[in-house]
C-alpha cells in the first residue's frame, strides 16, 4: 500500500512539474506576443490616427467612442427600418 502511494505521489509530482513547465512556457509566449502586438498597435495609432496634441490613449478612447456611436446608430437604423416595414401595409 505504501509503495503504491509513493508511486502515485511521484507520478503526480512529475505531472505537476510538466504542467507548470508547459503553462509557464505558454504564458511567456503569450506575454511576448501580446506585448509585440501592443507596440505595433500603439505605433499605428500614433502614426495614422492621433490628432494634433492627442495622446495614443486619448486617440484609442476617441476611436472606441466613435465606434460605439456608429454601432448604436446602425442598430437604431435597423430597428426603425423594421418598424417602417411593419407599418408599410397599414395604409
Amino acid at each position: 500500500m505504501k509503495k503504491t502511494e509513493k508511486i502515485a505521489g511521484a507520478v503526480v509530482g512529475g505531472y505537476k512539474k510538466i504542467e507548470e513547465g508547459v503553462v509557464g512556457g505558454y504564458k511567456k509566449i503569450e506575454d511576448g506576443v501580446t506585448g509585440a502586438f501592443k507596440k505595433v498597435e500603439d505605433g499605428f495609432v500614433d502614426k495614422f490616427l492621433t490628432r494634433e496634441g492627442e495622446t495614443i490613449e486619448d486617440a484609442k478612447k476617441r476611436l472606441h467612442e466613435e465606434r460605439a456611436r456608429r454601432e448604436a446608430a446602425a442598430k437604431a437604423g435597423v430597428e426603425s427600418g423594421m418598424e417602417a416595414g411593419k407599418n408599410a401595409g397599414k395604409h
